[in-house]
């Protein structure tokens, strides 16, 4: 079976063949690390993490990057802000972000590149760019790129020149020779952070950072470039143009683009106030009920949050360890051991739900291969604890081998989505913690309404004492592990 994937570039599903046979390349933005990223932020994350997984699980070696731009204009507001430099607010965030990705259950990239340790590259490819008659120095030492020398402008958005900037919020200069002109290099302004160029003292602009970086350690021609819909224009478009120019290569084989997460309709954001921290999220429902949120949707479709789905996902997730705590306990007390299935051996349901045993794997590699639908893959994993329920309450001592094999077939099937793989009595004491946690948290809600507000002070403290943080949204309360 191969595996498909729906091309942004060409708005069409792929029969998906890497440059290298057996070799993916894959990049994927990655944060700018100024604060705690958001539970939308998460999206991508978790999504391109499952991508990578099942490619792994289909056999393939993935080399994979996600950057962290840790120079940037959000960074030194922060910085100012904290009265810190901005060097200690990336240190701080990027620590932060690796602590974040580890509670997701998101498998750390093999290369992670930070934008301050390939200065000399981003000159570098700036330099060819200019040199090649697609870039511009300005008297005072910004350089741009030159959008309309680049013919092919527009093909990842599908829309013409004219089209982008009629709905573009475009960087405003006079000095620029376009308004679809893009910064390639930033000019030093006092206190900001500064690295030596031919043309002046300055800073690279976000859009050169992935390129230099993704060819750098990939190539010049990508596998697979993932990131969110928000990132298609202008970043990358941009990708795109001062790639090519510079290498005369198409610069990826595959652009994928994950939905947005919504939150009352509207677009998860800091800069609209409409968000909530993934680690308070996490802390609150536990890694797999937020991973589970997001994969119970096609990745590209936009997805709502709210504390009802969560808690809907947090009990889907409590079906299936249920289902494999009771195996775990069946095959104990009847102390059956491991033992290969003799189809011959089974009784006539037992034959019935090997054959669903069999089909379940096939159709799940199925959806899988399908744009990597995970929704549908989810589907066909919970058909199966469905039946395995029934199945498991009237068992036969022949058919207990098949309970073994459900265990492994679930986790088996859960890796690639990092789903399902924890020890289901291990498990159960962070979840008994968790669930005190939020019985307390019910308690001071009640003594909160009944305006005993010393007490419910008391609780916070003792929990913040714990390292428990707890944040009053309204009538709401969430809580986190303090960083």
């Amino acid at each position: 079976m191969a595996i498909k994937i729906y091309n942004t570039l060409t708005q069409r599903l792929e029969e998906f063949e890497p440059r290298e046979p057996g070799h993916v390349r894959m990049y994927v933005c990655g944060p700018t690390v100024y604060d705690y990223f958001h539970i939308g932020n998460a999206r991508p994350f978790i999504f391109y993490d499952v991508v990578r997984r099942y490619l792994e699980y289909r056999g393939y070696r993935v080399s994979f990057v996600q950057n962290i731009t840790d120079v940037d204009d959000k960074i030194i507001h922060r910085a100012a802000a904290e009265g810190i430099s901005p060097q200690e607010v990336a240190e701080k965030y990027t620590q932060a972000y690796r602590e974040d990705l580890e509670k997701l259950g998101v498998l750390p990239a093999d290369y992670q590149p930070k934008a301050t340790e390939w200065i000399p590259q981003m000159v570098e490819f700036v330099q060819t760019l200019i040199d090649k008659g697609y870039a511009y120095v300005l008297e005072n030492g910004d350089v741009y790129f030159r959008v309309r020398k680049f013919e092919g402008y527009g093909k990842l958005s599908g829309k013409t020149l004219e089209e982008l900037e009629a709905g573009a919020r475009v960087e405003v200069d006079e000095r620029k020779e376009d308004p679809m002109d893009f910064a390639l290099w930033k000019s030093a302004k006092p206190g900001e952070p500064k690295w030596p160029a031919p043309w002046g003292e300055g800073r690279p602009g976000w859009h050169l950072e992935c390129s230099v970086m993704s060819m750098g350690l990939l190539g010049e021609t990508l596998d697979i470039h993932g990131g969110g819909q928000d990132l298609i224009f202008p970043h990358h478009e941009n990708e795109i143009a001062q790639s090519e120019a510079a290498t005369g290569k198409p610069f990826v084989r595959y652009w994928m683009h994950n939905g947005l997460l919504k939150f009352q309709g509207e677009k998860m954001s800091k800069s609209l106030g409409n968000f909530e921290y993934a680690r308070d999220v996490v802390a609150k429902y536990g890694r797999e009920a937020v991973r589970y949120f997001y994969l119970s949707k096609h990745y590209r479709t936009p997805i709502n949050f709210t504390h009802e789905a969560m808690a809907d996902a947090r009990r889907a997730v409590e079906r299936v360890y249920n289902l494999l705590e009771e195996i775990d306990q069946e095959l104990s007390r009847r102390n059956a051991h491991a033992q290969e299935i003799e189809p011959e051996a089974l009784t006539e349901r037992g034959r019935e739900f090997l054959e669903l045993l069999e089909r379940t794997r096939q159709e799940f590699l199925e959806q899988m291969d399908e744009d990597f639908n995970t929704a549908a893959a989810l589907g066909v994993l919970f058909e199966l604890v469905k039946e395995a329920n029934l199945f498991r309450r009237e068992v036969a001592d022949e058919d207990l081998p098949l309970l073994r094999k459900t265990f492994e077939l679930i986790r088996e099937l859960g890796s690639p989505l990092g789903l399902f793989q924890e020890t289901p009595w291990k498990r159960a004491e962070g979840e008994l913690q968790e669930q005190l946690i939020e019985l307390l948290l019910d308690v001071r809600k009640e003594l909160r309404k009944k305006r005993e507000f010393e007490l419910a002070d008391a609780i916070r403290a003792r929990l913040a004492e714990l390292g428990i943080e707890l944040k009053d949204k309204g009538e709401e309360t969430v809580w986190g592990y303090r960083a």
